[in-house]
C-alpha cells in the first residue's frame, strides 16, 4: 500500500508499506511507520495514512485517507494545518481560524450535507535533522465522494434555469441551519460545494449537494448594535461589499455569495467577466436565458447594501417557491419620460380620481411555506440502537444473576437497570460515548458475561451473546422503522 508522507517539503512522500496491503490483519495503535525519506510517522494518531494529495491552499493540505481501525478501512479526508506565514500573530490567528473549523465541524456536522468530523489532534514529531520537536495540526473529517460544482460547470457548461433553481433548494436548507445554529460560513463557492454521488448519499431521497470548507466561518454576534473588524478572508468577487472591507458579515452576506454562484453557474463566465466595478453593479442578464422571477430573486441577493437582500435563506426558499412573483430588487430612480402634450378642452366634466395600478400597491407578503425537516443522522441513530440493545440486555444479564445470587430484592435489581439505561441514553446524547467507544464498551461487557459464569444467568456464555446480539439487531430493526415513519411524515406534512 502506497502512503503518503504528510511533513510539508518532504523530498520523497510516496512510502510503500507492504503491511498494510493485508486488508484482514489489525493494527494496534503503537505500530509505527515512518518515512524512509525523513522520518514522518506515517500512521496518524495510530490509525489514519494518507494515500494522496486532495488539495493544498494558503493554510494547509487536504489528503484523501484510509482508517485502520475501521474493517473496510473507510475513506477520508485529513487536512493539516500549515500556514504560509512567518510572523508568529499571523499564524496564531491562521491557527485559531483552524480550530474554529473543526468546532464548527463538531457542532454543525450532523446535519446530513454536511461532513462529519472524525477526529481532530496534533501531533508532535521529531524534525528531519532531529534537533527540534515540530508540531503539526491534524482535521479528519467525513469524505464526500462526488464533484464540485466547479467541476462540473467545466465538464458540461452553462447549468440550466431548472439546475440552478434545484441548487438552491438543496443549499438554502442548508445555509438555514449554519445561520440558525449562531455561524456564518464566509467563503461560499463552486469550489465548496460538492454533489456526491447518488450511490453514496446517506439517506434515500436526500440533498447531494454538501457544504464545505468551514475553515473562514464567524459566530454571528449577539449584540445587534455591535460594530467591528474582523478577518478578511473571502473569495474575490463572491464576497459581498462589507465582507472586502473587512466589516461586520451577517446572513445576507452569504446569500450574496451564494447568489454569485448561481449567475456563475448559468452563464459560465468567470465573476470578473460579470461585474462592472465603475457602476458597483453584476450585468448578467445578457448571458443567460431566465424567467423574471428567478432574475428578481438573484438581483435582490446581489444588492450592494445588506439591508436590501433577503435577510434570511428561509425568505429566497419562500420566494423561489412562491408562485407570485416576488418584490424585485431596488433600482436607482430615473426620472420619468415627459407627458405628451395634451389638447386644452373648454370647461371638461369633472372626473373619476385616477385608480392607482394594481402593480404599485404594496402587497403583504406572504407567509413562508412551512420548511421540510431536516434529514435525521440515520447511521449513529443505527448505531445508537443497536449498542443500547446490546449492552442493557447485556448489563440486564448481569444484574438478574447477581440478584438471584444474592437474594436482592426486585424493585432495587428494576431501579438499577432504569437508572443504567438512563445513563448510557445520556452519554450518547452529550456525545461522551460515539463510534468506537461504543464498540469498546460493548466489546468489554461481551467479553465480561462471556468469560464469568456467574453473570450468565445460567445461560452459558455463548447463549448469552447471542441473546444480546439478537436483541441489538431487533433495535437496529426498530430504528430503520422510526426512521421509514419520519422520513414518510416529514415528506407528506
Amino acid at each position: 500500500m502506497l502512503v503518503y508522507c504528510t511533513r510539508p517539503y518532504c523530498r520523497c512522500p510516496q512510502n510503500d508499506v507492504p503491511d498494510l496491503d493485508n486488508p484482514n490483519k489489525r493494527y494496534s495503535r503503537v505500530a509505527e511507520r515512518f518515512c524512509t525519506a525523513c522520518g514522518m510517522p506515517l500512521i496518524l494518531r495510530g490509525r489514519y495514512v494518507a494515500e494522496r494529495v486532495l488539495g493544498q491552499g494558503g493554510f494547509g493540505a487536504a489528503y484523501l485517507a484510509r482508517d485502520l481501525d475501521t474493517p473496510g478501512r473507510r475513506e477520508c479526508v485529513i487536512k493539516q494545518f500549515r500556514p504560509n506565514v512567518s510572523d508568529p500573530q499571523s499564524r496564531q490567528k491562521a491557527l485559531e481560524l483552524f480550530e474554529r473549523e473543526g468546532q464548527v465541524l463538531d457542532q454543525l456536522g450532523q446535519h446530513a450535507q454536511i461532513p462529519d468530523l472524525l477526529a481532530f489532534f496534533a501531533e508532535e514529531v521529531p524534525s528531519v535533522d532531529g534537533q527540534e520537536v515540530e508540531q503539526y495540526f491534524y482535521l479528519v473529517q467525513e469524505y464526500i465522494d462526488g464533484e464540485t460544482l466547479e467541476d462540473e460547470l467545466q465538464e458540461k457548461g452553462p447549468f440550466s434555469e431548472e439546475d440552478v433553481r434545484q441548487v438552491l433548494r438543496e443549499l438554502l436548507p442548508v445555509l438555514q441551519y449554519v445561520h440558525d445554529h449562531g455561524s456564518i460560513h464566509r467563503d461560499i463557492k463552486l469550489s465548496n460545494i460538492m454533489r456526491q454521488h447518488p450511490s453514496k448519499t446517506k439517506l434515500p431521497g436526500q440533498g447531494r449537494l454538501y457544504l464545505l470548507d468551514f475553515g473562514a466561518v464567524k459566530q454571528i454576534s449577539q449584540a445587534g448594535g455591535q460594530q467591528g473588524h474582523f478577518t478578511g478572508i473571502y473569495t474575490q468577487y463572491y464576497g459581498p461589499p462589507e465582507q472586502a472591507r473587512g466589516e461586520r458579515v451577517y446572513p445576507s452576506s452569504d446569500l450574496y455569495a451564494l447568489a454569485v454562484t448561481c449567475i456563475v453557474l448559468l452563464t459560465g463566465k468567470d465573476p470578473s467577466e460579470l461585474f462592472d466595478a465603475y457602476n458597483n453593479r453584476w450585468h448578467w442578464h445578457s448571458y443567460a436565458q431566465v424567467s423574471p422571477k428567478l432574475q428578481a430573486i438573484l438581483d435582490r441577493m446581489l444588492q450592494p447594501a445588506p439591508s436590501d437582500r433577503y435577510q434570511s435563506a428561509a425568505e429566497v426558499l419562500a420566494d423561489l417557491n412562491a408562485s407570485p412573483t416576488p418584490v424585485p430588487a431596488p433600482q436607482p430612480v430615473t426620472p420619468a419620460p415627459s407627458p405628451p402634450p395634451v389638447v386644452s378642452q373648454p370647461a371638461p366634466p369633472p372626473s373619476p380620481a385616477p385608480v392607482t395600478p394594481p402593480t404599485s400597491t404594496p402587497r403583504p407578503k406572504a407567509k413562508p411555506p412551512r420548511q421540510p425537516a431536516p434529514p435525521l443522522p440515520a447511521l449513529k441513530i443505527l448505531i445508537g440502537a443497536g449498542f443500547t440493545g446490546f449492552e442493557m440486555t447485556a448489563l440486564g444479564l448481569m444484574i438478574f444473576s447477581l440478584m438471584t445470587a444474592w437474594q436482592l430484592p426486585v424493585g432495587v435489581s428494576a431501579g438499577l437497570i432504569g437508572a443504567l439505561f438512563a445513563f448510557l441514553v445520556f452519554l450518547q446524547y452529550k456525545r461522551w460515548i460515539e463510534h468506537w467507544e461504543q464498540l469498546i464498551i460493548a466489546v468489554i461487557s461481551g467479553a465480561v458475561l462471556f468469560s464469568v459464569p456467574l453473570l450468565q444467568a445460567g445461560l452459558g456464555g455463548v447463549t448469552a451473546l447471542l441473546i444480546c446480539g439478537l436483541v441489538g439487531l431487533g433495535c437496529v430493526v426498530m430504528g430503520n422503522i422510526f426512521l421509514l415513519i419520519y422520513n414518510t411524515l416529514a415528506r407528506f406534512l
